[in-house]
């Protein structure tokens, strides 16, 4: 489509106002549950989802809703648990971070927490590391989308501990190059469901 003389790709205009208003809709309450976690599940999951079967019309393969390359997933998987584990057990003994993740946690079980954190990084990673990396990926090439799908995850930490919000934007961009090696958003998924349910357990309870 041409607008006074700029041509804009409709597809890429679409989901940059969707990867922007998600967040903002997220942020300020708006709800079809009481759970925050299944509430995100519907906004970064579902949703995403819908578009693409509906208004793309495309296989939700094309965007990492697959196996991919399980041995170089599952590779990245391990190694990037094992390391950031070591990073987080003391990171997480901050004040600040303690004190963050302690009032979030209260007295809910392991379990609880660890269940909930699938829940919700399921969505994230689907809407980041899946939709929006591989699409951008056939506009821009891999190179840029990595870090372009990572600066509004990016900004869904602020109000976080300092410390992790910096983090992510690093951290997005590796989660994006895993995503885009394995052909799947899903070992992308396994490692953030591991750092953000070790992370909250760690702080909350050391």
């Amino acid at each position: 489509m041409t607008i006074g003389g700029v041509q804009f790709d409709l597809k890429v205009t679409f989901l940059i106002v969707l990867a922007t208003v998600v967040p903002m809709l997220d942020f300020y309450g708006h709800k079809f549950t009481n759970t925050k976690a299944l509430d995100r599940f519907v906004w970064y999951f579902i949703i995403p989802m819908l578009v693409i079967l509906l208004l793309f019309r495309e296989s939700p393969a094309e965007y990492g809703f697959k196996l991919g390359k399980w041995q170089t997933g599952l590779a990245w998987t391990l190694g990037a648990c094992t390391g950031m584990a070591i990073i987080l057990y003391f990171l997480a003994q901050q004040p600040g971070m303690q004190q963050y993740y302690a009032a979030r946690t209260g007295q809910q079980s392991v379990g609880r927490i660890a269940f909930l954190n699938a829940v919700e990084m399921f969505g994230w990673e689907f809407m980041w590391r899946g939709l929006m990396l591989f699409a951008l990926a056939q506009a821009f090439g891999p190179g840029a989308a990595i870090f372009l799908q990572a600066v509004p995850f990016a900004f869904m930490h602020l109000g976080k501990p300092e410390v992790e919000t910096l983090s992510t934007i690093f951290g997005g961009a590796g989660f994006g190059f895993i995503a885009w090696q394995s052909e799947s958003f899903l070992y992308p998924f396994l490692i953030h469901w591991f750092i953000a349910t070790f992370t909250m357990v760690v702080a909350a309870r050391v």
